[in-house]
């Protein structure tokens, strides 16, 4: 789950803030960075030179901006997870045949974060990208490892995140979550209608170990109108189960 430290260093966070800040700002100069975190000049300055010194920031023209170094720090950081490397050929083949955009979500620290994506031939690009991280309560993807986590598990996800509503199709309620994750178990299979985002849809099969332990989902999203109930038919969950029994072996076996 989310860890919070007992002692927390301030000077780290307050470097974080400003990474966190330059990415939603798009980059920006030093005083509109210090206006959207409440810091003096001189407080954000000396972060962004120590940054800077490290190689984490860069600047031009007066513009402050993430460096690539974070880049390789997330390739290595998804490089070291298995299930990528092994589920990263079936999610191409899976986008190519459905024409859909396929993704592959894991769970970290009560967060569902995408690891790979790719966009079928004529899929309508989406906000799903790697890094991306996303309440699992409102996504076939994450619905589809949430319903495989222990019950105390999803009770600590609940209790530390909430069930925020992201359109007026969010599931809020707790109850209502838990009858959609039991219905989940007994198909294998998650549903999103438009849950996450106004007029997208989604399907998700679970990935698990040969002990059962959910490792992570894949699934297909795209237009409500590409994915409605009459296209989602048994030959499109069949081939997604497909995938991701595949996934499963190779991770068994490799």
């Amino acid at each position: 789950m989310s860890y919070e430290a007992k002692n927390p260093v301030q000077a780290t966070q307050r470097s974080l803030d400003i990474i966190e800040a330059l990415r939603e700002l798009d980059g920006a100069r030093l005083t509109k960075i210090a206006e959207a975190l409440d810091l003096p000049d001189s407080t954000v300055h000396s972060h962004l030179s120590t940054l800077m010194e490290r190689g984490y920031v860069v600047k031009e023209d007066g513009i402050y901006r993430i460096s690539l170094q974070f880049l390789d720090l997330g390739e290595y950081a998804r490089s070291i997870r298995k299930v990528y490397s092994v589920a990263k050929p079936e999610i191409d083949e899976l986008a190519e045949e459905t024409g859909e955009v396929v993704s592959l979500l894991i769970e970290e620290a009560g967060r569902g974060v995408i690891l790979y994506t790719e966009n079928g031939p004529g899929a309508v690009p989406l906000d799903i990208t790697p890094g991306k991280c996303v309440q699992l309560h409102a996504s076939a993807l994450g619905k589809a490892i949430l319903a495989y986590l222990p019950d105390d598990r999803v009770e600590t996800i609940i209790e530390r995140h909430g069930l925020p509503a992201y359109t007026d199709q969010t599931v809020t309620d707790r109850e209502t979550l838990l009858t959609q994750l039991a219905e989940t178990r007994e198909r294998s299979i998650a549903f999103d209608r438009e849950e996450r985002v106004i007029g997208s849809s989604s399907v998700a099969a679970p990935i698990r170990s040969n002990d059962g332990r959910v490792i992570g989902s894949v699934g297909l999203s795209g237009p409500t109108s590409h994915l409605s109930e009459e296209r989602i038919d048994s030959n499109l969950l069949e081939t997604l189960h497909d995938v991701t029994n595949i996934v499963e072996l190779k991770l068994t076996y490799s």
